[in-house]
């Protein structure tokens, strides 16, 4: 079947919004093309929080503005319609007199949430939605996530064998995968607003959660350490970037607190739960600093906790042609499941090669 125009410029729309990628947080990405009898005549994408949307940058970007009121201007999300850190786009297009957008999917947040698109046809503009709607929500299902259940998006990343171990019998974890899977960890960090590891794999692995490998910004690194016991001198604890230690509610009044913000580590505290933190807790304060989407960089226990308690979204499972045999630690501790039934679905995505590494992505059916 043939792919229609509307679809082709939909999909270059979704190649520049990924250009906003761990820069717009947690504004969404957003391409935005112009089109004028078959042939683009500008287009944009928002390049970071704060900044011009998609649509405002399109529009600037074309050389003679009298063909705008006979062009299409296609977007992957709805046009704003009210005043944040910039005006409403939607007000915007019907000032240049664009008589047709064709937008992918609605923005889920309250203030615009269908209302861009009622003020474009309430001012006579032609709209065609949800032209690739499912790759548009896909490319923003954090920030989807975000603003309708009110928890971010959680990926789990795991490095592992081919039988499903992270370490071997005596714990060595280093290296299972190969450097190219190594790379393709840290460009997943540049992406995520937040990584999230348990004081056990800090000690166990000098953790330090930034990004070397390639370029991109460091994320906000969430350590979880239920009783503050990680050392200060701890490489985790450096300026490289800003840093989180959840802790029991039990240690508020420890002095470890304020040894820690004189380093520059901000402590924040929740309640305990089945032996450990309050995962979804944890979740909730994160929402609350505007952080969209968060990787999981932990061990068996700490991955296995995020998933058994329909806390993660995604998987991303770096698989290394290796084997460690029944005697090494497995991906994920105990998940309750005693029935076959009982199983954990999961929904692949096509897989990836790193080098000799497979990359296997897949969503966890809620």
């Amino acid at each position: 079947m043939e792919e229609s125009l509307d679809a082709v410029f939909m999909k270059r729309c979704l190649e520049l919004a990924e250009k906003g990628a761990g820069s717009v947080s947690p504004n969404p990405m957003v391409g935005a093309v112009i089109v004028h009898e078959g042939a683009i005549i500008g287009e944009g994408c928002h390049e970071r929080f704060g900044g011009p949307h998609a649509e405002v940058n399109a529009i600037a970007s074309v050389s003679r503005k009298e063909l705008l009121v006979g062009s299409t201007l296609y977007v992957n999300l709805e046009p704003c319609s009210h005043f944040g850190k910039t005006p409403p786009c939607s007000d915007l297009i019907i000032e240049t007199g664009i008589p047709r957008v064709v937008t992918g999917c609605r923005d889920p947040h309250e203030a615009v949430a269908g209302k861009g698109i009622a003020k474009l046809l309430a001012a006579g503009v032609s709209v065609t939605e949800g032209v690739m709607e499912r790759e548009c929500m896909k490319l923003n299902e954090a920030f989807i996530k975000s603003h309708t259940r009110g928890l971010p998006f959680v990926a789990v990343k795991l490095a592992e064998t081919l039988d499903g171990k992270i370490a071997t019998s005596l714990g060595a974890s280093r290296w299972i995968t190969g450097e190219e899977s190594r790379r393709e960890v840290h460009r997943l960090r540049a992406v995520y607003d937040a990584v999230l590891t348990g004081e056990a794999t800090v000690r166990l692995d000098d953790s330090l959660l930034t990004v070397r490998n390639c370029e991109g910004r460091n994320p906000l690194r969430v350590i979880l350490d239920r009783r503050m016991n990680l050392p200060l001198d701890a490489g985790i604890f450096n300026a490289e970037a800003p840093t989180i230690v959840f802790a029991s509610k039990e240690r508020r009044g420890v002095g470890k607190v304020q040894q820690l913000k004189e380093l520059g580590v901000e402590v924040a505290f929740v309640a305990d739960h089945a032996g450990g933190l309050d995962l979804k807790a944890v979740l909730q304060e994160l929402q609350r600093r505007n952080v969209l989407s968060l990787l999981v960089e932990g061990g068996s226990r700490l991955s296995a906790s995020f998933v058994r308690e329909n806390l993660a979204d995604k998987l991303y499972l770096f698989i290394a042609p290796k084997l460690f045999g029944s005697d090494a630690l497995s991906s994920f501790g105990p998940l309750g499941v005693s029935m076959p039934e009982e199983s954990v679905k999961l929904c692949f995505e096509p897989p990836r090669f790193f080098g000799r590494d497979i990359l296997l992505e897949a969503y966890v059916e809620q």
